[in-house]
């Protein structure tokens, strides 16, 4: 542990000079953030002129119908438009309250509803609880036009919408509610942690933050799921039969099997799984049912099946730890900087003692370009994660010695264009846009995969 804090001590002695030099952090934050949005606008634009072509990708079109073809163009055309307005509409937005001092602001105006309260600045907990509420529903008003038009316009034109607006003000509600019922407790717990350690706080600080997304895994599906969709188990036929013999012949720990009414808000179709190592559930989304047959769902579940076979959860939270690890040892230097609240029109009297939240969420703006090329990181790492899980699935008649899967590549395939084909979802992708945004190969690229995985196969027999 001596070793740990004298390494990080080493760190803080290179950023020494954050907590003295007048340097006009917010100018940077709003070069650094109009630089990412005007990049990522600029990826857009090199997508968009995909979606005037009028035939797929040559690879596709013996797969793909020229009519589903021309009503994803449309739809990626739609969308595409309204997320250039939407990137640009919210960096306006963001970029206006942080010219004109909204956090200063809200730090302020927390300060004045505790004070009616009778508590006084003492309480830098339970301002810094007041204060980010308060900031997370003023800064989420302006952008609800947008989330409202692209659930009842965008989404309703090309016939995904199934939300009322009565379900939509209910989610909403029920979203807002969650997030003070678990993020008050949560800030609590992390701002003790800062006072109770001082700037010792990052092995303790790690640990909690680990505790709290295994909580989460039990919280999610017992309690904030049904809140928003009905779980039911899934019933007896080919499908759950197949999909138990499956989990059964990999050991995987199987505990609940369940349908989830997606179509109760989307057309869209997914199927995941989650739990802790032991006790493991497996949840298909009604619309992927019905979109496909049994025997393609199961080789869905079977590349989902790769991804524990192979462990990516595991080192996908592994590689987040330490991304989270490296933003906590960089921030002991951020916290004690009067200069960095006061370039962010902080009063001198906040400044000069500054409230731990708000130095967290001015460091995080800092961030705001490295986090743009981390995440480009992370996209080339599950796209790996996800060739892997291709090739599993590929490869189970090997593993498992069972005839009844020689096809399970084929089966993957088929499913893989059924989800792409209904969900409207993009054939002509540009390369660069990809690397940036997409977590899964395209859909060429995957067929292509499962078409060598396959051939490689058939010489090694």
């Amino acid at each position: 542990m001596d070793f740990l804090h004298s390494g990080l001590a080493a760190i803080q002695r290179h950023l020494a000079f954050v907590a003295v030099d007048p340097i006009d952090w917010k100018f940077y934050v709003q070069a650094f953030s109009w630089t990412v949005t005007l990049f990522e606008s600029y990826l857009l634009l090199r997508q968009y002129p995909l979606y005037s072509k009028t035939s797929p990708p040559e690879s596709l079109a013996r797969h793909i119908g020229q009519e589903d073809f021309e009503k994803s163009q449309k739809y990626g055309k739609d969308k595409a438009q309204f997320a250039l307005f939407s990137k640009l509409f919210s960096q306006c937005i963001d970029s206006a309250m942080l010219q004109y001092g909204f956090y200063a602001w809200c730090w302020k105006a927390a300060g004045s509803i505790l004070g009616k309260f009778g508590y006084g600045g003492d309480y830098e907990i339970l301002q810094s609880i007041v204060f980010s509420f308060t900031m997370y529903l003023l800064s989420s008003l302006p952008t609800l036009p947008l989330s409202v038009y692209s659930t009842f316009v965008l989404e309703e034109r090309h016939g995904f919408n199934k939300v009322t607006p009565g379900l939509f003000i209910s989610d909403l509600l029920k979203g807002w509610l969650i997030a003070f019922v678990l993020g008050a407790p949560f800030l609590a717990a992390f701002l003790y942690i800062f006072q109770w350690a001082g700037d010792r706080f990052v092995p303790w600080l790690m640990g909690f933050m680990i505790s709290f997304q295994f909580i989460m895994v039990i919280l999610y599906p017992t309690v904030i799921q049904p809140l928003f969709n009905k779980l039911t188990p899934l019933s007896d036929g080919e499908l759950r039969s197949r999909v138990e013999g499956l989990a059964g012949k990999l050991h995987f720990p199987l505990k609940h099997l369940y349908e989830i009414d997606g179509s109760k808000r989307s057309s869209h179709s997914n199927a995941y799984f989650f739990g802790l190592p032991w006790s493991k559930h497996i949840v298909i989304f009604d619309t992927l049912m019905q979109q496909s047959k049994p025997e393609e769902v199961e080789a869905v579940l079977a590349h989902e099946l790769g991804h524990w076979y192979y462990l990516h959860p595991t080192k996908m939270m592994a590689i987040s730890q330490i991304h989270i690890f490296s933003i906590l040892a960089l921030f002991p230097a951020f916290l004690h900087a009067p200069p960095l609240l006061r370039s962010f029109d902080f009063p001198k009297a906040v400044a000069a003692r500054p409230p731990t939240i708000v130095a967290f969420l001015l460091f995080q703006m800092i961030l705001t370009p490295m986090e743009a090329f981390i995440s480009i990181g992370m996209n080339a790492v599950s796209r790996h994660f996800e060739w892997e899980a291709d090739r599993f699935a590929c490869e189970l008649q090997d593993r498992l010695k069972e005839e009844s899967m020689t096809d399970m590549g084929d089966r993957l395939g088929r499913a893989l264009i059924t989800l792409h084909v209904k969900n409207l979802s993009t054939v002509w992708v540009d390369w660069l846009y990809s690397a940036y945004h997409h977590s899964h190969p395209t859909l060429t690229e995957r067929l292509k995969a499962l078409e060598s995985f396959q051939a490689k196969r058939a010489k090694k027999e």
